[in-house]
């Protein structure tokens, strides 16, 4: 595959791990059972694993790294906190609030990552408003 074959692949599994996400909150917020079927459980799994599959091939093809370059270093660290986030709002999160908050806080933290990387910035979106450029 190609460089730009993988990054269209990162791409796509990355709007899909969103949607995925977003559909999962709404679930959760309404109590679904659809949330706990075997496949909502497993198919965020192989997308997340497929997305940051593509993420290395991308950073080893370019010959980039996460300590070397600060605003793939912040994307990893946005990722990590994706994680926790996520999986206090889906699963880990005590009260309906607490996991409302953390599905929102995760959705932001989402959609910055996604500004940090189109603007190639540790700030991403921040920067576009005067902070932490």
């Amino acid at each position: 595959m190609s460089y730009l074959d993988v990054r269209l692949l990162h791409i796509t599994c990355a709007l899909l791990s969103l949607v995925g996400f977003v559909v999962r909150g709404a679930w959760m917020l309404r109590a679904s059972p659809l949330l706990s079927h075997r496949l909502t459980r497993t198919l965020p799994h192989l997308n997340d694993t497929l997305l940051l599959a593509a993420a290395v091939w991308l950073a080893w093809q370019s010959g980039v790294s996460p300590w070397s370059t600060p605003w793939l270093g912040a994307k990893v660290i946005g990722l990590l906190a994706y994680i926790v986030l996520g999986a206090i709002a889906l699963r880990r999160g005590r009260t309906p609030q607490i996991r409302l908050a953390a599905w929102c806080a995760a959705l932001l933290v989402f959609v910055w990552m996604l500004s940090v990387a189109r603007l190639r910035t540790p700030a991403g979106f921040f920067s576009a408003l005067g902070i932490g450029a």
